[in-house]
Protein backbone atom coordinates (compact mmCIF):
# COMPACT_ATOMS: atom_id res chain seq x y z
CA UNK A 1 0.00 0.00 0.00
CA UNK A 2 1.29 3.47 -0.85
CA UNK A 3 0.57 6.65 1.06
CA UNK A 4 1.23 9.92 -0.69
CA UNK A 5 -0.03 13.44 -0.68
CA UNK A 6 -3.07 14.46 -2.64
CA UNK A 7 -2.84 17.72 -4.61
CA UNK A 8 -2.10 20.45 -2.12
CA UNK A 9 -1.00 17.86 0.42
CA UNK A 10 2.25 19.73 1.00
CA UNK A 11 0.30 22.01 3.33
CA UNK A 12 -0.35 19.09 5.67
CA UNK A 13 2.15 18.16 8.38
CA UNK A 14 4.62 15.58 7.06
CA UNK A 15 4.90 12.22 8.81
CA UNK A 16 7.86 10.03 7.88
CA UNK A 17 7.62 6.27 8.51
CA UNK A 18 10.79 4.23 8.25
CA UNK A 19 10.69 1.28 5.86
CA UNK A 20 13.86 -0.65 5.11
CA UNK A 21 16.27 -3.31 6.42
CA UNK A 22 15.70 -2.26 10.06
CA UNK A 23 12.01 -3.19 9.84
CA UNK A 24 9.91 -6.18 8.84
CA UNK A 25 7.20 -6.31 6.15
CA UNK A 26 3.84 -5.28 7.54
CA UNK A 27 5.20 -3.19 10.40
CA UNK A 28 5.81 0.07 8.48
CA UNK A 29 2.54 -0.35 6.62
CA UNK A 30 0.55 -0.73 9.86
CA UNK A 31 2.11 2.41 11.32
CA UNK A 32 1.54 4.34 8.08
CA UNK A 33 -2.11 3.28 8.03
CA UNK A 34 -2.54 4.39 11.65
CA UNK A 35 -1.12 7.83 10.89
CA UNK A 36 -2.89 8.25 7.54
CA UNK A 37 -6.31 7.18 8.76
CA UNK A 38 -6.25 9.09 12.05
CA UNK A 39 -7.67 12.56 12.65
CA UNK A 40 -4.33 14.42 12.35
CA UNK A 41 -4.47 15.26 8.61
CA UNK A 42 -0.92 14.04 8.09
CA UNK A 43 0.89 13.66 4.79
CA UNK A 44 2.38 10.19 5.38
CA UNK A 45 5.48 9.12 3.44
CA UNK A 46 7.88 6.21 3.74
CA UNK A 47 11.53 7.00 4.35
CA UNK A 48 14.63 4.84 4.16
CA UNK A 49 16.73 3.10 1.52
CA UNK A 50 14.99 3.05 -1.86
CA UNK A 51 11.93 4.78 -0.44
CA UNK A 52 10.14 7.90 -1.62
CA UNK A 53 12.21 10.08 0.74
CA UNK A 54 15.69 9.39 2.14
CA UNK A 55 16.15 9.30 5.89
CA UNK A 56 18.29 12.40 6.26
CA UNK A 57 18.54 15.60 8.26
CA UNK A 58 17.05 17.46 5.30
CA UNK A 59 14.00 15.20 5.08
CA UNK A 60 13.50 15.28 8.84
CA UNK A 61 13.66 19.08 8.83
CA UNK A 62 10.45 19.06 6.78
CA UNK A 63 8.62 16.59 9.03
CA UNK A 64 6.35 16.92 12.04
CA UNK A 65 6.82 13.33 13.17
CA UNK A 66 9.18 10.44 12.48
CA UNK A 67 7.93 6.91 13.18
CA UNK A 68 10.16 3.89 13.75
CA UNK A 69 8.11 0.68 13.37
CA UNK A 70 8.77 -2.86 14.56
CA UNK A 71 11.38 -5.09 13.02
CA UNK A 72 14.11 -7.56 13.88
CA UNK A 73 16.78 -7.49 16.56
CA UNK A 74 17.91 -4.32 18.29
CA UNK A 75 21.63 -4.62 17.58
CA UNK A 76 21.10 -5.37 13.87
CA UNK A 77 18.64 -2.49 13.49
CA UNK A 78 20.85 -0.03 15.34
CA UNK A 79 23.85 -1.04 13.22
CA UNK A 80 21.81 -0.19 10.12
CA UNK A 81 20.59 3.13 11.56
CA UNK A 82 23.54 4.26 13.66
CA UNK A 83 24.63 6.87 11.10
CA UNK A 84 21.19 8.50 11.36
CA UNK A 85 21.34 8.78 15.18
CA UNK A 86 22.48 12.40 15.31
CA UNK A 87 19.98 13.52 12.68
CA UNK A 88 17.10 11.87 14.56
CA UNK A 89 18.24 13.31 17.89
CA UNK A 90 18.61 16.80 16.41
CA UNK A 91 15.15 16.52 14.83
CA UNK A 92 13.47 15.69 18.15
CA UNK A 93 15.63 18.07 20.17
CA UNK A 94 14.50 20.87 17.88
CA UNK A 95 10.78 20.17 18.36
CA UNK A 96 10.05 17.11 16.21
CA UNK A 97 8.08 14.07 17.35
CA UNK A 98 9.37 10.49 17.51
CA UNK A 99 7.04 7.49 17.58
CA UNK A 100 8.55 4.09 18.35
CA UNK A 101 6.67 0.80 18.11
CA UNK A 102 8.27 -2.33 19.63
CA UNK A 103 11.74 -2.26 18.00
CA UNK A 104 11.24 1.48 17.55
CA UNK A 105 10.72 1.65 21.30
CA UNK A 106 13.95 -0.24 21.92
CA UNK A 107 15.76 2.13 19.55
CA UNK A 108 14.61 5.13 21.59
CA UNK A 109 16.75 3.79 24.43
CA UNK A 110 20.49 4.04 24.90
CA UNK A 111 22.10 0.58 24.95
CA UNK A 112 22.24 0.74 21.98
CA UNK A 113 19.86 3.31 20.57
CA UNK A 114 19.16 6.95 19.79
CA UNK A 115 19.21 8.03 23.46
CA UNK A 116 15.84 9.80 23.37
CA UNK A 117 14.38 8.53 26.64
CA UNK A 118 14.86 9.66 30.25
CA UNK A 119 16.15 6.17 30.98
CA UNK A 120 16.52 3.04 28.89
CA UNK A 121 14.73 -0.11 27.74
CA UNK A 122 14.85 -3.83 28.50
CA UNK A 123 13.05 -6.98 27.39
CA UNK A 124 9.66 -7.37 29.03
CA UNK A 125 10.07 -11.15 28.88
CA UNK A 126 13.08 -10.85 31.19
CA UNK A 127 11.34 -8.67 33.79
CA UNK A 128 10.23 -10.07 37.17
CA UNK A 129 6.62 -11.25 37.16
CA UNK A 130 6.21 -11.08 33.38
CA UNK A 131 3.38 -13.09 31.84
CA UNK A 132 5.19 -13.82 28.55
CA UNK A 133 8.38 -15.88 28.69
CA UNK A 134 9.59 -16.35 25.10
CA UNK A 135 9.93 -14.44 21.85
CA UNK A 136 6.91 -15.96 20.09
CA UNK A 137 4.22 -13.69 18.67
CA UNK A 138 1.44 -13.66 21.24
CA UNK A 139 -0.88 -11.46 23.30
CA UNK A 140 0.04 -9.51 26.41
CA UNK A 141 -2.06 -7.91 29.10
CA UNK A 142 -1.66 -4.22 29.87
CA UNK A 143 -3.44 -1.65 31.98
CA UNK A 144 -4.18 1.40 29.87
CA UNK A 145 -5.25 4.40 31.96
CA UNK A 146 -5.99 1.83 34.65
CA UNK A 147 -8.21 -0.35 32.46
CA UNK A 148 -7.22 -3.91 31.46
CA UNK A 149 -6.58 -4.49 27.75
CA UNK A 150 -4.99 -7.20 25.62
CA UNK A 151 -2.54 -6.25 22.86
CA UNK A 152 -0.50 -8.01 20.15
CA UNK A 153 3.06 -8.60 21.34
CA UNK A 154 6.38 -9.47 19.63
CA UNK A 155 9.09 -9.52 22.32
CA UNK A 156 8.71 -5.81 22.95
CA UNK A 157 10.48 -3.68 25.54
CA UNK A 158 9.49 -2.22 28.82
CA UNK A 159 10.78 1.23 29.70
CA UNK A 160 13.19 1.81 32.57
CA UNK A 161 12.60 5.43 33.56
CA UNK A 162 14.98 7.52 35.62
CA UNK A 163 13.71 8.57 39.02
CA UNK A 164 11.74 11.78 38.64
CA UNK A 165 11.70 11.50 34.85
CA UNK A 166 9.49 13.99 32.99
CA UNK A 167 7.40 11.24 31.42
CA UNK A 168 3.79 10.08 31.28
CA UNK A 169 3.07 6.35 31.47
CA UNK A 170 -0.01 5.67 29.35
CA UNK A 171 0.00 1.91 29.95
CA UNK A 172 1.75 -0.65 32.12
CA UNK A 173 2.25 -4.36 31.65
CA UNK A 174 0.49 -6.71 34.04
CA UNK A 175 3.60 -6.74 36.25
CA UNK A 176 3.51 -2.94 36.59
CA UNK A 177 6.42 -2.09 34.29
CA UNK A 178 5.88 0.78 31.81
CA UNK A 179 4.56 -0.46 28.45
CA UNK A 180 3.63 2.82 26.74
CA UNK A 181 5.34 6.10 27.57
CA UNK A 182 5.42 9.69 26.33
CA UNK A 183 8.32 11.93 27.37
CA UNK A 184 10.05 15.13 26.39
CA UNK A 185 13.39 15.38 24.64
CA UNK A 186 14.51 18.96 24.25
CA UNK A 187 11.70 20.86 22.57
CA UNK A 188 10.22 17.65 21.13
CA UNK A 189 8.30 14.64 22.33
CA UNK A 190 8.93 10.91 22.24
CA UNK A 191 6.11 8.34 22.27
CA UNK A 192 7.02 4.67 22.59
CA UNK A 193 5.21 1.39 23.04
CA UNK A 194 6.42 -2.14 23.72
CA UNK A 195 3.29 -3.97 22.49
CA UNK A 196 1.71 -3.37 19.06
CA UNK A 197 -1.58 -1.47 19.44
CA UNK A 198 -1.33 -0.61 15.72
CA UNK A 199 -1.52 -4.32 14.74
CA UNK A 200 -3.91 -5.05 11.88
CA UNK A 201 -6.37 -7.93 11.73
CA UNK A 202 -4.10 -10.17 9.66
CA UNK A 203 -1.42 -10.09 12.36
CA UNK A 204 -3.81 -11.93 14.65
CA UNK A 205 -5.26 -14.33 12.10
CA UNK A 206 -1.82 -15.29 10.77
CA UNK A 207 -0.83 -16.38 14.29
CA UNK A 208 -4.16 -18.00 15.17
CA UNK A 209 -4.72 -15.44 17.93
CA UNK A 210 -8.08 -14.00 18.98
CA UNK A 211 -8.63 -10.62 17.36
CA UNK A 212 -8.19 -7.56 19.55
CA UNK A 213 -9.28 -4.02 18.71
CA UNK A 214 -6.59 -1.69 20.04
CA UNK A 215 -6.37 1.22 17.63
CA UNK A 216 -7.76 3.46 20.38
CA UNK A 217 -4.57 2.79 22.35
CA UNK A 218 -2.43 3.52 19.29
CA UNK A 219 -4.28 6.77 18.62
CA UNK A 220 -3.88 7.78 22.26
CA UNK A 221 -0.12 7.32 21.91
CA UNK A 222 0.01 9.38 18.71
CA UNK A 223 -2.25 12.11 20.11
CA UNK A 224 -0.18 12.38 23.29
CA UNK A 225 3.04 12.57 21.28
CA UNK A 226 1.78 15.20 18.84
CA UNK A 227 0.42 17.37 21.63
CA UNK A 228 2.03 20.82 22.07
Amino acid sequence: MTYSASPGGGHRPLALVYRGPASKPGCPEAVAALLAEGPWNLDVRFTGPRQEMPLSAESLSRARVYAQPGGGTLRWAYWRLRRRRDAIRDFVQGGGRYLGFCLGGYLAGATPGFGLLPGDTDQYISSPGCSVHDESNTLVGVRWHGRPRTVFFQDGPYFVLDQGADATVLATYDNGTPAMVVSRFGAGRVGVTGPHPEATEDWYTDEGLPLQYTLDLARDLVESTLAP
